[in-house]
């Protein structure tokens, strides 16, 4: 059974930088396509970016330039690089994966998801 565990959040000045990783078992992502969402309190989840199966990335507007998306296929691992954080960057962030050449936007396009890791950046 595919799992998806996130590790890296917590609590970060705004400005400062904070790692997440998303570990994969019983999967390998480099033959998925992996999205990071993100969750305010009362809201929707939010995309942040992905990583195809190639290697392509791509962000939300709101957090091109300070945010990207790697992958460590010797790890099973794909991280997301948080630079410059801003208090509207405080939610859950999560990972989410699925076995398909192509990345969708939207959290239904993923079946399989971590449970979250809360990021919250103080102002």
């Amino acid at each position: 059974q595919a799992h998806l565990v996130e590790s890296g959040g917590g609590l970060v000045e705004a400005g400062g930088s904070l790692r997440l990783s998303c570990a994969a078992s019983g999967l390998t992502l480099s033959t998925c396509a992996v999205a990071w969402f993100r969750q305010a309190p009362g809201k929707e989840h939010e995309l942040v970016g992905f990583i195809t199966r190639i290697g392509e990335t791509a962000y939300v507007d709101s957090v091109k330039g300070r945010f990207s998306i790697s992958r460590d296929n010797a790890k099973n691992t794909v991280y997301l690089q948080m630079n410059s954080l801003k208090a509207e960057d405080t939610a859950v962030y999560f990972c989410a994966a699925d076995p398909k050449d192509y990345a969708s936007a939207y959290a239904s396009g993923y079946d399989i998801w971590g449970q979250g890791t809360q990021v919250t950046v103080s102002s």
